[in-house]
């Protein structure tokens, strides 16, 4: 059991200056998608986990490979994230299944070095629906520099009966970053990193 591909589709921004300011450096932005045919389309199915197990090995070595050469070696990308839009065809289950299993997703923390869990979204639409790929700073869940969203489309996918699968990265954090981490706000309203009040 393999995923039938449709096509593969490369999303590359660099962004030289932001909010009217030069970067320091350029600032990268960039995603990988696989067009895949649904093997649950048309029908409800109890049990996915078969072609969960089959497809998210593949999906996540391919995809993997292809952003890390994209980005130049794993060590080059600090934030990074996962998406999924499914057909009109198909359940946002689908969606799900297929980018939330370590099968999937161990492949692209891995060859990151990553510790934080990958951000995500879920989504159903049709040939054109806008792929929202949020991200996070690898490593530190609250870096709120790095959390970023890359938008794009494809204008023929998904069909109804496929789904897009989508990794992304960036080289850095948004240029101008002036709005504090998450543990200022922690620290101010007296919680700890758990975000419950402290006793």
């Amino acid at each position: 059991m393999q995923p039938e591909i449709r096509k593969l589709v490369t999303y590359d921004e660099e962004v030289l200056i932001e909010g009217f300011r030069k970067a320091a450096t350029p600032w990268r932005m960039f995603a990988v998608a696989a067009v895949v045919k649904n093997p649950w389309a048309g029908r409800y199915v109890d049990d996915l986990s078969p072609e969960i197990r089959a497809y998210g090995p593949v999906l996540g070595e391919l995809l993997t490979k292809r952003i890390i050469d994209l980005a130049g070696g794993g060590d080059q990308i600090e934030a990074y994230g996962k998406a999924a839009v499914v057909g009109l065809d198909g359940e946002v289950e689908h969606a799900s299944g297929l980018i939330h299993t370590l099968h999937f997703g161990n492949h692209y923390r891995e060859a990151v070095g990553a510790k934080s869990y990958l951000s995500f979204t879920n989504t159903r639409g049709g040939a054109n629906a806008p792929i929202m790929v949020p991200l996070m700073d690898k490593n530190d869940a609250g870096r709120r520099s790095h959390y970023l969203t890359i938008q794009f489309a494809i204008p023929d996918a998904p069909r109804d009966d496929e789904i897009v699968v989508v990794l992304g990265g960036a080289t850095t954090g948004r240029p101008h970053h002036r709005i504090g981490d998450r543990y200022q706000d922690l620290k101010e309203l007296g919680h700890d990193v758990d975000n419950p009040a402290s006793v």
